[in-house]
């Protein structure tokens, strides 16, 4: 099953001026589709640990990309010659999530903080710039629909990158990813090598992530994305690369030998087994059949050892080690249970390090019941508008988009709950780039032409912008009644 050569929505005309129309794909060497997909690149192709010099981890290359992004988009809210119209859902879901966490900030600053939580408070701040950046910049600037693939398909192509890494880690036991270390880069913190795991004969790897568990997240986050672009890529060359990579993302998350990765993949396929038709779903659970078989052939031993570790949980130390965090949280919460004790004030170097492997839980104590509310609505207000746009979308491509979209928001829940998810950059702004993902398909699929096919004010009149909004809604109300003037 292939995706049209050009979507409809990509030929309507874009309202610039009264009288005056730009195509809807209009083509720039330098946008933000093309910025975006360059930080994509450089968050998945060099390990997670490569840092500018002399810098903290915020200074990791795609970071620093996704800090110009939020910088370019808050210098176009200074102009209205600049500023994209059109509501955004988005955009107030990310001014409440950065208010919330304001709040916390001054929180902890009212209260008097040691220098190491000061220096965390700060860090927390300048990610969230990053992160807020790179939703907001995807939800109001992508341009049209082919212009929203091209990133989606860089995205899958890197996820495949990361997925062959860490497989040929896993049958190797060779840490590639020490040898990709990038000149004028430093490591911080160090490569993370790979952690027996089970009966000794099987290593977890993380890829170029910076974790094992973030790595298998971020392979049940791509599998949805590679699967779409199999069945609806726009070349046959393209459709059976995505296969691959679809096939290579699904190996990656057991290789990975984590239980958050074997959550997020079910979860995956639970949301999108609501999208497929019941042949799709016998052509994958026949598809999954071979895979799990191949790999019972090719590493013996593997998904045993992983079902272990859901079978013998009781007797995992890390299972009763976050559970025995519970009542500390439960103290500091009633101490500041509103806003919390500031965002990432809980540094493990003055907790005898401490780490709570709960972004939930982590977020109840610094940033109290507050910073939970405005975290969850992010996510929240991505699945909706991803639901929103599935029920308005008339083309099937568009409809299995959106699903991959909600379950990437819903394994992003659930992650959050089995480890300290922001933490982890890389999954943490594939996510938020998820999130403006959903706000493009939510204007991209909007009803009126204005918002659909919104762009950038480039005149100051404003009765000559509304009459000419005013003509555009007419025009809509024209082109719905004509066929039914026909029929008469």
């Amino acid at each position: 099953m292939t995706s049209f050569a050009v979507h409809p929505v990509d030929l309507e005309p874009s309202l610039v001026a009264e009288s005056t129309y730009a195509t809807r794909r209009r083509r720039a060497r330098i946008d933000v589709a093309a910025v975006v997909s360059v930080m994509i690149c450089l968050l998945y192709l060099i390990p997670g640990t490569l840092i500018v010099p002399n810098m903290s981890f915020a200074g990791r290359p795609a970071l620093l990309v996704a800090f110009a992004l939020f910088a370019w988009w808050a210098l176009t809210r200074l102009n209205r010659r600049l500023v994209m119209t059109g509501p955004q859902p988005i955009r107030w879901a990310a001014f409440l999530y950065l208010a919330g966490t304001m709040g916390s900030y001054l929180a902890g600053l009212l209260r008097g903080l040691p220098g190491l939580e000061a220096n965390a408070q700060n860090f927390a701040m300048l990610q969230l710039f990053q992160f807020l950046g790179v939703a907001l910049v995807v939800a109001d600037g992508i341009p049209n629909w082919e212009r929203l693939k091209g990133v989606l398909r860089v995205f899958v192509w890197c996820a495949g990158y990361m997925a062959a890494i860490g497989i040929i880690q896993s049958t190797t036991q060779i840490n590639i990813a020490e040898y990709l270390v990038v000149p004028g880069l430093e490591v911080k913190g160090g490569i993370i090598g790979l952690s027996q795991r089970g009966s000794g004969e099987f290593f977890r790897v993380a890829s170029t992530a910076a974790h094992y568990i973030e790595f298998s997240a971020l392979m049940a986050v791509a599998l949805p994305f590679a699967i779409h672009f199999a069945r609806y890529g726009a070349l046959k060359r393209h459709r059976y690369f995505a296969g691959l990579v679809a096939v290579l993302t699904a190996v990656a998350v057991p290789m990975s030998i984590s239980r958050t990765g074997v959550v997020a993949l079910g979860a995956v396929l639970a949301v999108m087994m609501i999208a497929w038709s019941w042949r799709v779903r016998y052509n994958m659970l026949l598809l999954g059949t071979v895979v799990i078989a191949g790999m019972m052939v090719v590493r013996p031993g593997l998904l045993g050892t992983v079902s272990y570790m859901f079978t013998g949980a009781e007797e995992d130390p890390s299972i009763s080690g976050r559970t025995d965090d519970y009542e500390l949280v439960g103290h500091w919460f009633s101490q500041r249970p509103w806003l919390g004790r500031g965002p990432n004030t809980l540094v493990p170097e003055l907790y005898d390090g401490l780490v709570l492997d709960n972004q939930w839980l982590y977020t109840l104590v610094t940033g109290g019941l507050i910073g939970v509310i405005v975290f969850a609505l992010m996510h929240l207000t991505a699945i909706v508008l991803a639901a929103i746009a599935w029920r308005r979308s008339q083309i099937e491509e568009d409809r299995h988009l959106c699903a991959a979209l909600i379950s990437a928001q819903v394994v992003s829940l659930l992650v959050a709950a089995t480890v300290d998810s922001l933490w982890f950059t890389t999954f943490a702004l594939t996510v938020f780039l998820l999130m403006g993902v959903c706000g493009a398909v939510w204007r991209l699929t909007h009803p009126a032409r204005t918002v659909r096919t919104s762009t950038v004010v480039s005149y100051n009149d404003q009765p000559e912008r509304d009459a000419a909004h005013e003509a555009e809604r007419v025009a809509d109300a024209v082109i719905r009644i004509a066929p039914v003037y026909r029929r008469r």
